[in-house]
């Protein structure tokens, strides 16, 4: 588990800050991960490829490497690196064989461990200019930890965290290695099953990935306006981290030694208790504004009262002037659509409208920016990722400016269950009418090209699917105008999230969970109320519907009755419906659909703007609220 600074004649060995002074052109040093989050810090020379990387990995961790794939963010890394930015995390998986209990050779546990760390005992990784505040943070930390001032564990949550504390023994900083989040290889609290890069806690944001959605968030809070902590991703290196003992996975290693991670490395905001137990009604609202916007920008799918930290302002009683402190961003962007979680909509401040600040602060967002500076400082991070926060700002700014309040665009943002069913949120369905009008577009347009592989088969139009998206004829056109030209074989349109996120299910558990079951050919009645409703302006009518999850009640999100020793993620994961996917656009389509997609946006304000005006009259939390 220690990360090795592999020395000549593969690799370079480092000596503090001077590790990047004088270094000849074209070297870079990069961190790769296996799946089971051992790190191998290295220098990568111009004629550097993935193999050699890989063979410094065997020779340094005792990780076989045989049918392995080096991966950098979205990206295959073959032979060429020239595309690995300096202090770049990689990570490499094994995909030739199904993990289990059988194959112990693919998790090695601790007494592999062989080279010794060579580097400083934490390093921020990326651009160490954004992250002054946590310079000096590091630097207090560093100094304690000489003097003997060791971390503590969290042992609340589900993942594995740690207080970091200076001389005074004062927490300063709480860090989250990347292999201890939920069902990770090393998670310490038994939540287990996965490797790095598999689908976790949402099936769109993958194990091993929510430390740079942490920074992301912070990075994003410009001018510090919704109070994110400073922070940064960072190796870091102590024995009080956790290593598990080989594919046992909920057994930690009992000898304690120097372990190196990857992990997210966040400031400790002294505070006096979290939103959970405080009454909502004297949170300020331009706090809770301002953090509901940050949450719209990067569709937070967490945001609940636990993870808002409360600071007293005026040391008088519970209830006197208070701040409030988000944490935990790391599920946010995910890589689709997901159903966000704002528990602040329920709130009384979210409905009150936004100030002439608030609003210009929204009109400055330029979305094409911010994934610039995101490709630029977290160059991992996924496209797939960015064209979420590109679509959810485009929706803020466009919301707002047409007069919704916060309540109105969460809402809007937000999925209902209604008999067990989940369906599209509003915003999903305006997604959904976009794809279907760009699709139509493709089709109708001359310079379609036909591919004669595919044949329309008849039999599919009697059941009311299209199984060749590419081949609808006109006359079909015409015959169903509402039919979703963009899905495939039988299923509904953008029902599965398939960009090589790698399942741990069995073939007839994905099949359960993605697959649409042929139905009567009522089923296009459905999908055209649906485009009917958007053609008459009602986008806020939801038609289509789909089953959640089926089986034991899940409880906190875990099913009931799972064992507690060790909690296997393929048992406890419900299946997640993904009804719009984004990534699978090229450039071209991805601008018409944004065009698409702003276009209708106005008649879907226009319909929840009237559907507020007949809740008008009923308040949220009563009349004796105070703000």
């Amino acid at each position: 588990m220690a990360v090795a600074i592999f020395k000549s004649p593969l690799g370079g060995e480092y000596h503090g800050k001077s590790r990047t002074e004088g270094k000849p052109a074209g070297r870079r040093r990069v961190f790769v991960q296996t799946e089971t989050g051992c790190v191998l810090g290295m220098e990568l020379d111009r004629s550097d490829n993935a193999h050699t990387v890989k063979r410094r990995l065997q020779l340094a961790l005792n990780y076989p490497i045989e049918e392995s794939s080096l991966t950098f963010g979205d990206r295959v890394l073959k032979n060429d690196l020239s595309a690995v930015r300096n202090d770049s995390p990689l990570l490499l998986t094994r995909n030739f064989m199904h993990r289990s209990s059988s194959t112990p050779c693919l998790s090695p546990t601790g007494r592999d461990i062989q080279p010794r760390d060579q580097s400083g005992p934490i390093e921020i990784l990326g651009n160490a200019g954004q992250f002054a505040k946590t310079k000096q943070i590091i630097k207090e930390i560093v100094k304690a930890i000489k003097t003997g001032v060791d971390p503590l564990p969290v042992h609340s949550g589900l993942g594995g965290a740690y207080y970091f504390r200076n001389s005074r023994g004062e927490s300063v900083a709480i860090v989250k290695p990347t292999d201890e989040e939920p069902f990770a290889p090393n998670n310490p609290k038994g939540f287990v099953g996965k490797a790095l890069g598999q689908p976790g806690l949402k099936r769109s944001v993958r194990v091993g990935e929510t430390g740079f959605r942490e920074v992301a968030a912070y990075l994003l809070d410009y001018d510090h306006f919704a109070n994110v902590p400073a922070t940064a991703l960072v190796k870091i290196t102590h024995s009080v981290f956790n290593v598990n003992d080989g594919v046992n996975g909920d057994k930690p290693h009992s000898k304690k030694q120097l372990v190196s991670k990857i992990a997210s490395f966040q400031q400790f905001i002294p505070h006096d208790f979290d939103a959970s137990d405080h009454g909502t009604s004297n949170f300020p609202v331009a706090v809770v504004h301002r953090i509901g916007i940050l949450d719209i920008r990067i569709f937070n799918t967490d945001r609940h009262a636990g993870n808002l930290l409360v600071r007293k302002l005026d040391g008088i009683g519970r209830f006197g002037q208070v701040d409030l402190i988000p944490i935990d961003h790391g599920l946010c962007l995910p890589e689709s659509l997901e159903d966000p979680y704002f528990e602040w909509i329920h709130w009384p401040q979210a409905s009150i409208p936004f100030t002439d600040d608030e609003l210009e602060y929204i009109q400055k967002l330029d979305p094409i920016r911010d994934s610039e500076m995101l490709r630029s400082e977290l160059p991992m991070i996924r496209e797939a990722c960015l064209r979420v926060l590109v679509l959810s700002t485009i929706f803020l700014k466009e919301a707002a400016a047409y007069g919704l309040c916060l309540a109105e665009i969460g809402e809007m943002m937000s999925r209902e269950f209604r008999s067990g069913e989940e369906e599209p949120s509003e915003l999903e369905v305006v997604c959904l009418e976009a794809r279907r009008l760009i699709s139509e577009r493709e089709i109708l347009s001359p310079k379609a090209e036909v591919d004669e592989e595919f044949q329309f088969d008849i039999d599919c139009e009697d059941a009311g699917y299209d199984y060749s998206p590419k081949l609808i004829s006109q006359d079909f056109m015409n015959r169903n105008p509402f039919h979703f030209p963009i899905g495939g074989n039988g299923c509904f349109p953008l029902s599965k999230l398939d960009e090589s996120i790698e399942e741990e299910e069995s073939e007839e558990e994905e099949e359960k969970s993605f697959t649409c079951v042929p139905a009567p050919a009522n089923n296009v009645t459905t999908m055209s109320k649906l485009s009917m409703s958007l053609k008459n302006t009602s986008l806020g009518e939801k038609k289509l519907k789909f089953p959640k999850f089926s089986g034991t009640k899940p409880e906190n999100g875990y099913l009931a009755g799972s064992s507690s020793g060790h909690r296997s993620a393929n048992e406890q994961l419900p299946a997640s419906v993904s009804f719009v996917k984004l990534a699978d656009m090229n450039d071209s389509e991805w601008a018409l659909f944004l065009e698409k997609f702003e276009e209708l946006l106005y008649p879907a304000f226009a319909k929840r703007k009237s559907i507020t005006l007949g809740q008008r009259q009923r308040q949220r939390l009563g009349t004796s609220c105070q703000f």
